[in-house]
């Protein structure tokens, strides 16, 4: 068997429609657990208090705001270079979810950033290019939602992805380019320094777990929407040829 199987409209389906209840379901306990654990049996900080505890929902999202960006730059490139549309159809699937993700990690960073910075917003390297990333994903839907002819819409936004993952690589590793702002380090760290305390990195793992279910879950759900949508807009344009 080869990988480039499931490039086949139908086999994707077939083989999505069979791992989507485990992943869904897999994303629904590790959430719960991990938020029910994170939130209600985990300690205040001895310096942030109970305000640390937003980190089970904005260290994840973060996390799968860049990765997110970076799977549609896999998909980008596998487009450009086999011409498979199902490849083209999942990254312009990933796209609202990453955008979601990076609305919830803005959000939440704002909430957790204010009673310790002292203000909602920062011009910091990290939250910036953060920013910057956010536009990239409404720029890459508004681009697809533009073009008629699909080819030629995975053609540009495929481009566009490729610029924008100097962003999406910027909002992972800004702290260690520029010195200078608020925002800390990593929080999961092999640095036993920077790395934060078992009690709260366990049920962060869990969480971040349940959030890369849950969008492996939507990512097929959302790309069979795309394949059939493809395959409605195809029909429709043949019926008008007739």
């Amino acid at each position: 068997m080869s990988i480039w199987e499931y490039a086949n409209p139908v086999k994707f389906i077939k083989t999505t429609d069979r791992l989507m209840p485990y992943m869904a379901v897999g994303a629904v306990v590790c959430l719960v657990s991990g938020l029910v654990w994170g939130f209600f049996f985990t300690p205040d900080d001895y310096r942030q208090g109970s305000t640390v505890k937003i980190i089970y929902l904005h260290v994840p999202a973060a996390l799968m705001a860049i990765n997110a960006w970076l799977m549609m730059l896999v998909a980008s490139l596998v487009w450009i270079v086999r011409r498979h549309h199902v490849s083209a159809l999942a990254a312009r699937a990933a796209a609202p979810i990453g955008a979601v993700m990076t609305i919830i990690a803005l959000a939440t960073g704002a909430i957790w950033g204010q009673p310790m910075w002292g203000t909602w917003w920062v011009w910091d390297p990290r939250l910036t290019s953060f920013l910057i990333l956010f536009l990239f994903y409404l720029g890459y839907m508004a681009l697809w939602e533009a073009i008629e002819n699909d080819d030629t819409a995975a053609d540009l936004t495929s481009i566009l992805c490729l610029v924008g993952s100097v962003f999406a690589v910027l909002s992972r590793y800004a702290v260690l380019f520029w010195n200078q702002g608020l925002h800390q380090g990593a929080s999961l760290s092999l640095d036993k320094e920077e790395h934060v305390h078992d009690v709260y990195s366990n049920p962060l793992y869990v969480c971040i777990a349940g959030f890369i279910l849950l969008f492996i879950a939507l990512v097929f759900l959302r790309t069979q929407t795309e394949i059939r949508a493809r395959r409605a807009r195809a029909l429709i344009a043949r019926e008008r040829l007739v």
